[in-house]
């Protein structure tokens, strides 16, 4: 199937010159607290509710002015007619010549929808797919949850087979099984695993190999030491077939390796949009089925946000015109989160692959260079950590960087006195930064204020709630990429250094140097 792309990249639309002329006249100076005091209407003009979340826009650095013209940029972009295009499930990542249809892994069943699924053959095919994989995969979550023997599950993957699970079970361990503990292992450092594997009894050890291709050298590396360790310590070639699971396509690979049981997905899930898919088990495992359905509940909630609302109350866009703006105007290289929440602890570090490797390009969707900045770095810490860290660069360093902070209106279920605590410090740290304290004659305690943030709040944190907060995050990026005229969905910068990472092993065994360079060839000396 061919794919004509229809957006035109940002800097070749006249929106894109009318918001340079605007920056220069009036966004460069603009005044958070002028703002707020000549606008009684600020905070309900800049904030709205979507699908299970809530978000307060009004203090960026924006007016009614700005963001008519980001939203005019969004449309001689054509964002929508790409967006109709991804979930219409044309072949959008182009350098694969693949769809881009993780948003299909949280659709209702055809039996299950009001709504007539107004899309390509395929699509529908893959829909049955999706749900007969989805069933399978409930069902044998069920079975692990319901056998009282096993008491540790440890899943092996790397990258989206293994930041988006851990994310999810750790931000949703008020809900997770008592019998079960989930661990996961990532890093090919064999202290890791190992530590872990001190820790456990095979006989009560559930695996899951992650690894679309069965072939990625951290996780079979890993693999390959779980399994020797299983069968050193009693374990049996038929034993493998209960104790692990393999979540891959390549069904050859994971029989040879002496796995049976194995739930595979497709090449229209990138492995950073895979939370959804059958890499999802250790989640079901420890929420259980109807836990998993309702987070993809939430997250197709999001998705139809996404796909109907209007540009100017569409969230996903909102906040990716103003990841545009700070990026390519105001030139902020870094956007911190700080969700204050420990079960969302994890959350920054699936950002930064979700954004990062998705728009850290340098080339367009026709692989010419692009001269203007693309993704920002992502970074942060949960709740009042980060105050006592990185928080007084934040409010007193020259680098503005804008901040995202996301609360709870309901805390968990330990010790819910704290929470108001918890949220006051969030409201605190994000009036703080708006108001600063620009006038204090001892330049040490001067905060010059005006520094950006957008708040995001959750009722509580639930299934369905994080699985919209988690699609509101994909859908953003997808639409930072679109106007920045980006293939947000393959990863090749990842590949070049695993290359010449196996082209090197063998030398730290001979020695062999030839052919590097001086400072490689000093340090494998120093480690040969």
């Amino acid at each position: 199937m061919s794919f004509a792309d229809p957006r035109t990249r940002c800097d070749r639309t006249t929106a894109w010159q009318r918001l340079r002329a605007h920056y220069e006249a009036a966004g460069r100076g603009f005044d958070l607290r002028a703002a707020f005091e000549q606008d009684a209407g600020r905070f309900e003009r800049f904030s709205q509710q979507a699908p299970h979340v809530f978000a307060d826009l009004s203090k960026n650095l924006i007016d009614a002015a700005t963001e008519g013209l980001l939203l005019e940029l969004a449309r001689d972009c054509g964002l929508e007619a790409y967006r109709d295009a991804m979930f219409a499930g044309a072949p959008i990542n182009g350098t694969e010549q693949r769809a881009v249809m993780h948003w299909l892994l949280r659709k209702p069943a055809l039996a299950q929808s009001n709504q007539r699924l107004t899309a390509t053959d395929s699509v529908v095919s893959g829909l049955r797919d999706v749900h007969a994989t989805l069933d399978a995969m409930l069902r044998l979550a069920e079975r692990v949850r319901a056998d009282e023997a096993i008491t540790d599950v440890v899943n092996i993957g790397i990258g989206g087979s293994d930041l988006g699970p851990a994310m999810v079970v750790k931000a949703l361990d008020d809900l997770r099984h008592p019998g079960k503990r989930l661990h996961f292992v990532s890093n090919v450092d064999g202290m890791e695993l190992g530590s872990l594997l001190r820790q456990l009894r095979p006989e009560s050890t559930q695996f899951l190999i992650a690894s679309k291709t069965f072939t990625t050298l951290e996780t079979m590396t890993n693999a390959h030491a779980a399994r020797d360790w299983f069968l050193e310590r009693g374990g049996s070639q038929e034993g493998l077939t209960r104790h692990f699971v393999a979540l891959t396509t390549n069904l050859e690979a994971a029989a040879e390796f002496g796995i049976t049981a194995t739930l595979g997905f497709w090449d229209w899930v990138g492995g950073r949009y895979s939370l959804w898919s059958a890499i999802g088990l250790p989640i079901a495992i420890a929420i259980g089925p109807q836990g998993f359905r309702d987070l993809l509940a939430g997250a197709h909630a999001m998705d139809e946000h996404f796909r109907t609302a209007p540009l100017e109350t569409n969230l996903p866009v909102r906040l990716a015109l103003l990841d545009l703006w700070y990026r390519n105007f105001h030139g902020f290289t870094s956007r911190s989160m700080a969700p204050y929440s420990h079960g969302l602890r994890r959350l920054p570090a699936y950002l930064q692959q979700l954004e990062m490797e998705s728009n850290g390009k340098g080339v367009d969707a026709r692989g010419e260079a692009v001269p203007y900045a693309t993704a920002p770095v992502i970074w942060g810490e949960p709740g009042t950590n980060g105050q006592h860290a990185f928080f007084q660069m934040i409010h007193q360093g020259p680098d503005i960087v804008p901040v995202e902070f996301i609360a709870l209106r309901g805390g968990g279920r330990d010790l819910p006195g704290q929470h108001p605590r918890l949220v006051a410090n969030a409201l605190a740290q994000a009036r703080a930064l708006m108001m600063g304290r620009p006038h204090e004659d001892c330049g040490h305690r001067r905060f010059s204020g005006n520094r950006p943030s957008s708040f995001l709040l959750l009722e509580r944190l639930d299934p369905a709630s994080l699985g919209a907060l988690i699609a509101l995050y994909e859908h953003r990026v997808f639409a930072s990429g679109a106007l920045w005229g980006i293939n947000s969905f393959d990863q090749w910068g990842v590949e070049l250094g695993k290359t010449i990472a196996r082209d090197l092993e063998p030398r730290l065994a001979t020695g062999d140097v030839a052919g590097l360079d001086a400072s490689t060839a000093g340090l494998l000396r120093r480690l040969a």
